[in-house]
């Protein structure tokens, strides 16, 4: 039987980094109440001159650095955004154009922040069904061209960056399970609700956001897809190395691995310094905790997804 397994990660982050206190000098908030309601202490900024290609770009040479695989070998690229760089070509067929490669299948996921899963198990899908062998898989966003700055409610939540895997296909199994799912009678408490027409913006181009209702609705649905992935995966999850939920709020994370009963200190948490980087945060969390030895080969990880549309899912994964 043919499996998909993670061979490298990498990630990317703007160099502009924005603290809290920064951010107090415009809005009526400060470091103090940022943190106790979220525990981010900063956030990093694109360039306006970065798209969320290029956050893909470097992240993705890193990616394929570590994983000893050329651009040329990779046979699918799926990118998860919400921050396309146009509304097409797809941000996938743009990274391919910059990686310098052509041929191989290009395609943009849209699940805002459950995207990476969505991509993953998606492309592990295609390599178990034998239209891949290699995949890159990145999740890339620039956040902060979606938010009103005098919001803030939402302004401080958010972040730029990306983060990056190669999947290969093998035959020990890598990706045990992935659940995927959504409810779009909630497309109301998390949304930018507007769009294009005749040149013209119709609706709001800003990110808005319920945010009692999203974090109790997150909390619930990926304790219940870290359940259902376990079970399918057939792994306890007490056996679980390390539990790398999207990074959206501290309380959120860590009420997420309280009802999982897993203790904190196998709980990755890096939304304090990267804040929420959409369909970026569960990559960059990974790449972080991998570079820096903590998440090692053979370790039993939980990536999860929870965001907009309303959308969840999980993936099981064994390094």
């Amino acid at each position: 039987m043919i499996h998909s397994r993670i061979v490298g990660t990498g990630s990317f982050l703007p160099p502009r980094v924005v603290t809290n206190e920064e951010l107090s000098k415009k809005l009526d908030t400060s470091d103090a109440w940022i943190q106790e309601r979220t525990g981010i202490k900063q956030r990093h900024i694109a360039d306006p001159s970065q798209a969320s290609s290029d956050l893909a770009l470097e992240a993705s040479r890193r990616a394929l650095d570590a994983a000893g695989v050329k651009a040329s070998d990779i046979d699918l690229i799926i990118v998860a955004t919400s921050t396309p760089d146009f509304i097409f070509p797809s941000t996938a067929c743009l990274l391919q154009a910059k990686l310098g490669v052509k041929g191989c299948a290009a395609l943009d996921v849209q699940a805002v922040c459950s995207g990476f899963v969505y991509a993953l198990a998606t492309a592990d899908s295609m390599i178990k069904n034998q239209m891949a062998k290699k995949a890159l898989v990145v999740g890339a966003e620039v956040f902060s061209r979606i938010l009103d700055w005098n919001d803030r409610g939402t302004a401080v939540l958010f972040g730029d960056g990306a983060g990056a895997v190669v999947l290969a296909a093998g035959d020990k199994p890598g990706v045990h399970a992935s659940v995927l799912h959504a409810d779009g009678s909630q497309v109301g408490i998390l949304s930018v609700p507007g769009n294009v027409c005749g040149g013209k913006i119709i609706g709001s181009p800003f990110l808005q956001m319920q945010g009692k209702e999203v974090f109790k609705l997150a909390v619930k649905v990926l304790d219940e897809s870290a359940r259902e992935v376990a079970t399918a995966a057939g792994i306890r999850l007490e056996d679980i190395d390390w539990l790398i939920p999207h990074q959206a709020n501290v309380r959120i994370l860590e009420a997420t691995a309280k009802r999982m009963g897993l203790p904190r200190d196998r709980l990755v948490v890096t939304v304090d310094h990267h804040a929420n980087t959409s369909a970026a945060s569960v990559p960059l969390a990974l790449d972080e905790f991998v570079r820096a030895g903590k998440i090692r080969p053979g370790h039993k990880v939980m990536l999860q997804g929870v965001g907009g549309g309303f959308t969840w899912g999980a993936s099981l994964v064994t390094m």
